[in-house]
């Protein structure tokens, strides 16, 4: 294996690779040039990655996993599932995208995750972790109706095998003893550290003198054994048993070999192809190394999970504002040196949601909990009932996966738990998996629970407090990046709840803003001469401020980074509806539709949700007011 300490900014020159533009041209190569395949497959990887950036790491570690299984498997007929997808690269390059690769997380480039509508190749779109099992034992249960003989392949990393929603699908899969392969591709990282008793479990292993000692001394004795294929299956049974994790997934059902080096293509072949024949439910455990043959990121897989585009000839940047996340980990550290009670509990977001310090200063008060959104939830309900303050961080779109909990835990019993609410609006790139669109919806309608939309860095913190300091479920929700850089400060001040904050007094016509698109109204008021509001809360509206705002203009216009249907907008017209107002109202936010991954501001351009769409938009609705006000 070719070893790489650079990023190439040149195509590197792949003749091997560039005869494959399907996994059929892939089969006809032989088992001998693999290797060098592979080689040419992470040059191009690491080359097309540095010219559009994206997810780096766990594509570089599953390049000998994707040529075995594609070369092995009859896909697309015969089914493979990656999750999260995270890895998927190698996928998309093998299947006919290569040279699109570098557009990949770009406006109409590639997905950033395996997507049906993309290609056939692309069995299951994913984008949330822990998904595979459950889908390929789906798929492989319905073969089965159709008595149709396929195979089905789940790929599945350790940090995503944390997850309860992959022990349900391998126990529901061991018990229908179905006819599918799952392979567990464990390189020991996820997104933050992987936590919890099973991934300790299988570090400890892998690095036992015991284990290496007998996995050793196994492959001689069986190396010299008689070619008597009882003797040596039994042979290799019970050695499996003393040197691998298989009696927690044989308990299940499942038929366990393993661990085999990820890397060493022969030996993985061999495994394979053995594994996807054999009839029943079988679990392959295979241990890579993220960033494999780029030597920075073998170093440091944390800062190489994803890369930003790599600019040539520009090693230097200017100094980046302080992000969203940023404030709220501030905040956190700030809160827990006055306040004993606070405890920080994330679904192994701790790097995404900015919790780092936090855990260093506190560990004893900070919870990664793995990829379990459900538990995340419900384990701040438990401490709540300790009559102590937990903050729950999370992701809008990893929330949806906790909302039940949310409900039945939380809400229902009224208890003091804080929601910050990272990613909300359109996070960009990754798409609609990631979208932070739903929030407002989903959190609204549940009794007891408030919500805050603060519009800048300062708000963000301000609104962070007076939540945390409200005795009962609250949410806030802040977008991914930095705003418009206004410096947050480092009180702990509070902000009444559910007062809004009037900017500007304009004439005829009224903005109501709800979060960050604040800045683009601005403008926009400016140019148009119309009031503008921030209504900082949706819940508890300020409902005095809403009922002034009609009496006092001849329309209203709702501006919210969230999806209309359900959201703040919503809101403001129940309201006026409950008051018996029929006011002139134009709802501006997210549209009905799924939206692929651009760049955010590119998106939200796309939907006129700029300042230029947004005065756009009010010209085309209310344009006989607007000169009527001018005159």
């Amino acid at each position: 294996m070719r070893i790489y300490h650079q990023i190439p900014e040149h195509r590197p020159n792949t003749p091997l690779l560039d005869r494959v533009d399907s996994p059929a041209d892939l089969r006809q190569l032989s088992r001998r040039q693999l290797p060098e395949l592979a080689d040419e497959l992470r040059a191009f990887l690491l080359y097309s990655v540095g010219q559009s950036g994206g997810h780096f790491g766990a594509g570089l570690g599953v390049v000998e996993l994707t040529i075995a299984l594609h070369y092995l498997l009859d896909t697309p007929e015969d089914r493979l599932l990656w999750d999260v997808g995270h890895q998927a690269y190698p996928h998309k390059i093998l299947t006919g995208r290569r040279e699109r690769l570098p557009t990949i997380r770009q406006n109409q480039g590639l997905a950033a995750f395996p997507a049906r509508h993309e290609s056939e190749f692309d069995t299951f779109g994913v984008g949330h972790s822990s998904t595979s099992i459950s889908a390929g034992l789906g798929m492989a249960l319905g073969a089965a109706v159709q008595n149709n003989p396929r195979r089905v392949v789940s790929v599945i990393g350790d940090g995503a095998l944390t997850a309860g929603m992959a022990f349900e699908a391998l126990a529901h899969g061991g018990a229908t003893r179905a006819n599918m392969l799952v392979v567990l591709n464990d390189n020991d990282m996820s997104i933050s550290d992987s936590v919890g008793g099973l991934s300790n479990y299988l570090a400890q292993l892998l690095s036992s003198q015991a284990y290496t000692r007998m996995r050793d001394d196994a492959r001689k004795l069986l190396s010299i054994l008689p070619p008597a294929a009882e003797l040596a299956r039994k042979t290799e049974e019970q050695v499996k048993s003393l040197v691998s994790p298989a009696s927690l997934f044989e308990a299940m059902g499942w038929n366990y070999i393993g661990p085999i080096d990820g890397h060493d293509l022969p030996q993985l072949l061999n495994a394979i192809d053995t594994r996807a024949n054999r009839a029943g439910p079988n679990f392959l455990h295979v241990v890579t190394q993220k960033g494999c043959g780029f030597a920075p990121a073998e170093n440091d897989p944390i800062k190489f999970h994803a890369i930003t585009k790599i600019a040539p000839g520009s090693e230097q940047s200017a100094p980046k504002p302080k992000t969203f996340s940023n404030v709220f980990g501030q905040w956190m550290c700030d809160l827990a040196a006055r306040d004993s009670q606070l405890i920080g509990i994330t679904p192994a977001m701790r790097e995404g949601s900015d919790l780092i310090e936090f855990s260093k200063r506190y560990p004893e008060r900070y919870q990664d909990v793995a990829i379990c959104e459900q538990h995340a939830v419900t384990l701040a309900a438990g401490y709540a009932c300790e009559q102590l303050k937990p903050v729950v961080a999370i992701y809008s779109t990893f929330l949806q996966r906790g909302y039940d909990q949310l409900i039945h835990d939380v809400a229902i019993q009224n208890l003091d738990v804080t929601f910050a609410i990272d990613r909300a609006g359109l996070v960009g790139e990754d798409g609609p998996t990631h979208a932070g669109a739903y929030d407002i919806a989903y959190l609204r309608c549940v009794p007891n629970m408030v919500i805050a939309t603060p519009s800048d860095e300062s708000e963000c913190r301000l609104l962070l407090q007076t939540a945390y300091e409200h005795s009962g479920p609250s949410a806030v929700r802040y977008p991914r990046g930095s705003g418009t850089g206004i410096a947050a400060g480092n009180n702990l001040a509070t902000a009444p709840m559910g007062q809004a904050v009037i900017k500007r007094v304009g004439a005829g016509l009224a903005i109501l803003n709800f979060g960050t698109r604040l800045a683009q109204a601005e403008q926009v008021a400016e140019r148009l001469n119309l009031t503008l509001i921030d209504m900082r809360w949706v819940k508890p509206l300020d409902e005095q401020a809403l009922l002034d705002a009609c009496a006092q203009h001849d329309a209203l216009i709702t501006l919210e980074d969230h999806a209309v249907m359900g959201g703040a907008g919503s809101a403001v017209l129940e309201c006026l509806a409950a008051n018996n107002l029929a006011a002139n109202v134009l709802n501006l936010g997210i549209p009905d539709r799924y939206l692929e991954g651009a760049k955010p501001q590119e998106m939200y351009a796309d939907i006129g949700l700029d300042a230029e769409g947004i005065e756009r938009q009010i010209r085309n609705r209310f344009g006989k007011l607007i000169v009527k006000q001018m005159a």
